[in-house]
């Protein structure tokens, strides 16, 4: 047993009710024996009473008029506030939160007074809207049971307890006692969670005791406390058909126990475990040479081959990304396993990343729509680290027997001198400013601009604050690109292409 700062998380709560049958000794060996099996396990438990101030609950009248069943049940079980007190303090001298139900306010006083940790709310008290006032002024956590509660209803008493700022939970109950399989309805959990994501849920369960399957399905859907009526056989009283007896309530804690391991952790990637790790590198195809590489070289995906079985150490297809460079740190033969002992790894995912950012960004400010289907050619002339001083990015529309581009140019980029054969370009600058260079002359260029740029024609770009021309050319051939500087040529690996970049 264990308590938590948070008095919700994992919380399972033991409903004594009536079964107390009005006598504290048995009340009392309900506690113990309930703490016994608790024992076990490392959950936060409460057990819960019932407060109903019968002299006003019960109509005058009425008092004596036992062919009524309730008014039977609550008078023959009757007990005196020193005894509930008594049976509040060995719940709690055994670590047990305590939490009561009222069903009239002078009970919510009386539950003030006796100083519980938790008001409960009863399903058929979920719209008892001076009730709900009354408890709402205390300074308890309150959970509250939905059954038979209409979404309209849970709508309102959500909106009721969120503007009052009170810390409260809901429970997810149905109102059958013993409740049939087919009418556990745990689904609904799933209901409130996505209709109230900012309220802690719970399962109230009234099923058959030797039923082990709802709470393990209740714990899949990450609700957060648990209810359960418990009471003991003995050869003076009996159990109903919805409460747990110790044994029972064993195998029952035991099963959520099972079901917390086999789902494991919430709202986070897991821990993968080394030999689960080991294992699918193992499975995973190995990378080998396909050629001769020398210390130095950037080794391409065509400089390989892909393969089994692996060595440890050795790099696998996983590895290889167009976001990862890998270069050679020493003479790799023909066939060999490339190892990560003899390359250096270098991951641009991060200036890729940052790189769509400022893209963005630009585009963000122009308020040009662009389509999410389209990809990003990020051109990275001299290496993808001085992107943001030689490049642009490039969005392909359309490339057919005319093309149409938008080249987005980040602030205080430049894009190096080139020229085209084959293809005729116009440019019209949509968003911001452009220093067009054409063959050693410049001239600057605003919003709603344009200018042709013909065959052969050398031209260069930059841009002080960012902007985005629109391109419409005719066909674009890959190797129709022809730059001053030739060190570009040479760089085989200046693209970086992008897919579903629009939603970072």
């Amino acid at each position: 047993m264990k308590k938590s700062s948070d008095v919700f998380e994992n919380l399972f709560i033991f409903e004594m009710a009536n079964n107390h049958m009005g006598d504290v000794e048995h009340g009392l060996r309900i506690i113990r024996d309930v703490h016994a099996v608790c024992r076990k396990y490392s959950f936060q438990f409460a057990f819960k009473f019932q407060y109903r101030d019968l002299d006003t609950f019960i109509h005058p009248d009425y008092k004596d008029k036992h062919e009524y069943k309730y008014v039977k049940r609550f008078s023959e079980t009757r007990i005196s506030e020193d005894d509930f007190k008594k049976l509040k303090t060995e719940a709690e001298k055994l670590g047990f939160l305590t939490v009561c139900t009222p069903f009239d306010e002078n009970s919510v006083d009386a539950i003030m007074r006796h100083k519980y940790d938790i008001i409960k709310i009863a399903s058929c008290s979920f719209t008892d809207w001076p009730l709900l006032e009354c408890i709402a002024k205390t300074d308890k956590p309150i959970i509250a049971s939905t059954a038979g509660a209409s979404v309209e209803d849970i709508d309102k008493v959500v909106s009721f307890f969120l503007h009052r700022d009170k810390k409260f939970a809901l429970m997810h109950c149905v109102a059958e006692y013993p409740t049939k399989n087919e009418n556990l309805q745990l689904n609904q959990i799933d209901l409130l969670k996505i209709r109230y994501p900012q309220v802690v849920l719970g399962y109230s369960t009234h099923e058959k005791p030797d039923n082990y399957e709802g709470i393990k399905i209740a714990v899949a859907k990450r609700a957060s406390i648990f209810e359960k009526h418990v009471g003991v056989k003995t050869d003076k009283y009996g159990t109903n058909d919805y409460s747990a007896t110790p044994e029972q309530l064993d195998k029952w804690l035991s099963a959520a126990k099972t079901a917390f391991t086999l789902c494991g952790v919430a709202g986070k990637r897991m821990k993968f475990t080394n030999d689960e790790l080991a294992s699918l590198k193992s499975l995973g195809r190995g990378v080998f040479s396909k050629r001769a590489i020398k210390k130095g070289e950037q080794i391409h995906l065509a400089d390989t081959f892909l393969a089994i079985p692996t060595k440890e150490g050795q790099l696998i297809a996983n590895d290889l990304s167009k976001y990862v460079e890998i270069y050679a740190t020493e003479n790799i033969e023909k066939g060999s396993h490339i190892m990560s002992a003899n390359t250096k790894l270098m991951d641009n995912r991060e200036k890729v990343y940052k790189i769509v950012l400022a893209v963005k960004d630009v585009i963000d400010k122009s308020g040009i729509l662009v389509s999410s289907r389209l990809d990003l050619e990020i051109s990275h002339h001299f290496g993808i680290d001085r992107f943001f001083e030689y490049g642009c990015t490039l969005i392909n529309i359309i490339n057919r027997g005319y093309c149409k581009k938008l080249i987005v140019v980040v602030p205080g980029q430049k894009h190096p001198e080139q020229h085209h054969k084959v293809k005729e370009e116009t440019f019209h600058v949509l968003y911001g400013d452009i220093i067009l260079e054409l063959d050693g002359k410049k001239r600057d260029l605003k919003p709603g601009e344009i200018i042709t740029i013909e065959k052969g024609v050398k031209h260069m770009f930059s841009s002080k604050n960012g902007a985005i021309i629109e391109e419409i050319s005719s066909t674009h051939f890959t190797e129709d690109s022809y730059y001053t500087d030739p060190g570009i040529a040479k760089n085989k690996n200046r693209k970086t292409i992008i897919t579903h970049w629009m939603n970072v």
